[in-house]
């Protein structure tokens, strides 16, 4: 059984903790079974790349590296929330602790 988290794909999120705090962007993919996360724009490492036919010329290229779910917060109009769930009908949806607004 898998752990629920409190963000998903596609979520705009914002950097709690590390050399990328503060910076926000939308999430790419999630790595559940080490609960990490890519987030575009945000932890750029440099990769180094061997010519090939994608890149003729080799090179240094930047790319995101992961990040722990525990280092980012979810935006909700712009600004960080908790994130809770409820049963609305019979769906438990996500929604936003500071607004009470309810997450698509």
């Amino acid at each position: 059984m898998q752990k629920k988290l409190h963000i998903r794909k596609n979520d705009t999120v914002t950097v709690l903790a590390g050399d990328s705090k503060g910076q926000q962007g939308k999430i790419l993919s999630i790595d559940v079974k080490n609960n990490r996360a890519l987030v575009e724009g945000v932890n750029l490492v440099s990769k180094h790349t061997k010519p090939n036919a994608a890149t003729p010329n080799g090179g240094i290229v930047k790319k995101e590296a992961s990040i722990h779910i525990s280092n980012l917060m979810l935006l909700d109009g712009g600004k960080p929330t908790k994130v809770g769930r409820k049963l609305e009908g019979d769906k438990l949806v996500r929604y936003a602790k500071s607004t009470g607004a309810i997450i698509k």
